[in-house]
Parts: C-alpha cells; sequence; structure tokens
C-alpha cells in the first residue's frame, strides 16, 4: 500500500540522488518565491532596481574577529517578503556572531540580471542559483571559484555527496547546496475528494484515467498557470521531466539531459504531447488568470482551496501560494498532498538552489560555508515560520535535505516531504536546471510556453529546442 504523507515522524536524510554531473545547465527559476514583479533587498519588497539592504551589523560576541568589518553580498532568485526576509534573517544570524554585515537581495529577473553583472564586471560577491547547470556555465567562463577543500569538507558533513554533485564540474566543486525542494507532489482536498468518491490514483495511469473520469462528471481536475517572468514555462517542463522520468526511467532521464539523447528523441516528444493535450482538453484545467500562460504558476492557491480545481501538481513551495488560514491535513476544508504517481517504482522530481561564490575572500567563503551548513538550515526555517505569522502549524515553504538540521523545527507535513525526499528512488534533480542555459532557461521555456499557447505542436517544439543546443 503506498504511504501516506501527511503524519509521519522526521527520519535522517541519507538517499542516492539519480541525476547527470551538472555540466551544462533552476529551475529555469522553477520558481521558489511568491513574489510578482519585485526585487528584494533585506527582505524588504520594493518595485524596481535593488535597494540597498539593511543587513545586520554587531560587534560580534564569540564569533570569528578576522570578519568583524567585513562586508558581503549575496543576490538569488528568492524574492518575497516571507522568503527573502527569512533570507536575510538568517544571514544576520551569522552576521551578528561575527560582527560583519551581509546583505541579500533577491530578484524574479536573477537569470536575467546574474548575466548582466557578470558580464559587466559586476558580479555579486555571492549568488544563489536554482539552475546547477548556470554554475557550470559560470565556472567554463572562468567566472565562479571553485570551492576550498576546508569549505568543502565541512558542509561534506550534513550534505549527501549526490547533492554536491550538481555542481562539481569535472571533478572541481564550484557550489554549495542551501535550499531542497521536492516536486513530484499533488495538492489536493481530501474531504472533496471524499465527497465526490474519488480516490488517490496509484499509478500514473491512474492519474489520467482520473483526470477522465473528473472531465466526465463535470468537475475540473486541475489548477494550471505557467507565468512566471522571464522563467514562463517553467510548469510545463516540470510535467515533461516527471513523465519522462516514469515512463523511461532514470538512466535514459539522465543522457537527455546530458544531450546522449537528443532532446527531440520520441519519448520526449510523447510527454510533451501528453501533458500538452492533457491541458488542452476541454473541462481539464482551471486557470485564476484566465489562460493557462497568463496565470502565474502560484495564483491557483485560492482556487485550489476554494474547489475550481481538485488537483494541482506542484512542488512543497507551493505552500507558501495557498491564502492565509489555510489549514492542512485530512480534515473538512484542509487542503493535503499525494504522490505524482508512477507505474513503477517511486521516482522523484527534486530542485533547490545552490551557493557560488565570485570573489575570494575570507568573509565570502566563511558566508558559503555558513551556507552549507545545519546552523543556516535551521534559522532559515524558524525565519520563515516566523515571517509567515509563526505558530506550530505553519508550513513554511523551505525545506533542506542537510542531515543534521533540525527536522522538528517542521511540521507533519513537511517531515512528510523530508521522508520522501529520503524514500524516493530513483531521485533527479530538475532536467532543464541542468541542461546549457541557452536551453534550460531559454529554448526549453519558450517552446513550452508556444506549445501551451498552440502557437507549435510538440514534435516542431522539440525540434526548435534541439537545434538550439550549443555545439
Amino acid at each position: 500500500m503506498r504511504k501516506r504523507w501527511l503524519r509521519i515522524v522526521a527520519v535522517p536524510i541519507a538517499f542516492t540522488l539519480v541525476a547527470a554531473a551538472c555540466g551544462d545547465d533552476e529551475e529555469g527559476a522553477n520558481g521558489t518565491d511568491a513574489a510578482t514583479d519585485e526585487t528584494t533587498s533585506a527582505g524588504t519588497a520594493s518595485e524596481g532596481t535593488a535597494s540597498e539592504g539593511t543587513a545586520s551589523e554587531s560587534t560580534g560576541g564569540g564569533g570569528n574577529a578576522d570578519l568583524e568589518g567585513t562586508e558581503v553580498n549575496v543576490f538569488g532568485v528568492e524574492s518575497s517578503d516571507e522568503e527573502a526576509g527569512a533570507m536575510q534573517d538568517a544571514l544576520n544570524v551569522f552576521a551578528e556572531e561575527n560582527g560583519m554585515s551581509i546583505t541579500y537581495v533577491g530578484a524574479r529577473t536573477f537569470e536575467e540580471e546574474i548575466n548582466t553583472q557578470v558580464g559587466g564586471g559586476n558580479p555579486p560577491d555571492i549568488a544563489t542559483f536554482p539552475q546547477p547547470g548556470k554554475v557550470a556555465d559560470f565556472a567554463a567562463s572562468g567566472d565562479v571559484l571553485e570551492i576550498p577543500e576546508a569549505v568543502l569538507s565541512s558542509v561534506s558533513e550534513g550534505w549527501d555527496e549526490d547533492w554536491l554533485s550538481f555542481t562539481n564540474v569535472d571533478g572541481t566543486q564550484y557550489g554549495v547546496p542551501l535550499k531542497s525542494d521536492l516536486k513530484s507532489l499533488v495538492w489536493y482536498s481530501p474531504s472533496a475528494f471524499a465527497e465526490k468518491g474519488y480516490e488517490i490514483p496509484e499509478t500514473l495511469d491512474d492519474f489520467f484515467t482520473l483526470n477522465e473520469e473528473m472531465i466526465a462528471n463535470g468537475d475540473v481536475p486541475l489548477c494550471v498557470g505557467i507565468e512566471s517572468g522571464p522563467a514562463t514555462g517553467w510548469p510545463f517542463t516540470d510535467w515533461t521531466e516527471e513523465i519522462i522520468l516514469r515512463n523511461e526511467g532514470a538512466d535514459y532521464y539522465n543522457q537527455w539531459v546530458t544531450h546522449e539523447v537528443p532532446f527531440n528523441d520520441p519519448p520526449v516528444v510523447e510527454a510533451m504531447t501528453a501533458v500538452a493535450d492533457l491541458w488542452s482538453t476541454d473541462g481539464a484545467v482551471y486557470a485564476a488568470g484566465g489562460s493557462i500562460a497568463a496565470t502565474p504558476f502560484g495564483d491557483n492557491g485560492q482556487a485550489l482551496v476554494d474547489g475550481e480545481c481538485l488537483m494541482h501538481r506542484q512542488a512543497n513551495f507551493f505552500s507558501a501560494f495557498m491564502p492565509e488560514g489555510t489549514e492542512f491535513g485530512d480534515g473538512d476544508g484542509q487542503i493535503n498532498t499525494f504522490y505524482f504517481p508512477s507505474n513503477e517504482g517511486e521516482p522523484i522530481l527534486v530542485g533547490g538552489l545552490n551557493a557560488a561564490a565570485f570573489e575570494d575572500r575570507p568573509e565570502v567563503w566563511a558566508v558559503m560555508e555558513y551556507l552549507g551548513s545545519a546552523e543556516f538550515a535551521d534559522a532559515r526555517q524558524s525565519a520563515q515560520v516566523e515571517r509567515k505569522g509563526g505558530g506550530e502549524d505553519v508550513i513554511s515553504g523551505f525545506l533542506s535535505a542537510n542531515s543534521n538540521a533540525d527536522q522538528e523545527l517542521y511540521t507533519d507535513l513537511e517531515q512528510g516531504f523530508l521522508e520522501v525526499l529520503n524514500t524516493g528512488e530513483p531521485a533527479a534533480f530538475d532536467a532543464s536546471d541542468q541542461m546549457p542555459g541557452e536551453v534550460g532557461a531559454g529554448s526549453f521555456l519558450d517552446e513550452a510556453t508556444s506549445l501551451v499557447n498552440g502557437d507549435t505542436d510538440a514534435q516542431a517544439a522539440a525540434d526548435t529546442v534541439e537545434e538550439s543546443w550549443p555545439d
């Protein structure tokens, strides 16, 4: 019998991720925050360009005296008050301990801005990348720096080597993991399922059959939105990757990521077609913005709670988009999750953030080491819970697969997510995030959006992406 994920005790994280080593290109931004068109500095949202932060400064106490008076800036994609604010709060803990200043700036347009900053010779000290492949791109150009052995040794105490492998390029480590995302989830209302007589699907075939049953009954099975600024389209790429991983297996998936298998290989086209056909079926999708492409990926949280649709396949961070007051569980009106099923095994799609350094200074490496630590994970989780109102039932939207992090800081639902990260096998990192930037954060997203809009078909879209793959 398939496990339920609501109330599962926390367990140590120690699992094997099956994914190609990143030698090529997040989340195409694969959206990790609830912002709209904002840039956030030091946890305070403001529109337009980044403003000077309000990072904490202190004389320290028990910290590293060599860091006192130093400054470090960090740039990343997380830009909502909750996520960017919690990031700054967690950095402030380290800053206060060491009498230094650390400023975080987050922008939804991170993918574009980091290219501009690096190309213009003005990179941040540290950037937190949703795309391991982008770290590999900057490693190839000589812009990001190799992680010093002492920092890598410290970070390795909490992170499985497979998480580290995502930013290891040809045997050299360039990144430090700091955030983990579980993508193979379907959000739903257990009471709505019970009322209408629906059961959680056990296989992928069952899932598609359930969609057909719901449509036949006049119920809308899915909420879908793919708008995400310059990363518009990534929810479609996630769905496609889920299908490929389940139908073709991890070895094929990894060969596709590294282009040993062409992007337009028939199983890939079949997966893209399956998703596009499902979404375009009359009565299959509710989109809060009026169309799938015009609906921000997080805007359907209210719709799910209101019963406009019955399911939403989205990562653990989707909890950040639920309306205030949403309760999680199996009770009346509550929201829960089930595993996005497979016909064989329990493969999972994962994502996350990795930090990379552009500047070689002691204070930069000290912050890099902190970002990869259990102390950071615990401070970030605690801060994000507080910024969402506090309380033992608050779902933060943040996860860390650091095995030394305090899992008691997470709710039962979140501990269930960590359990799935522990037991899911095989586990594969988001493919588009590992592909070259011009593909994973470029042509794949563009063609996905065109396909959803009906401007192309799956074969033509896959052919265009294949043609864009760099030599």
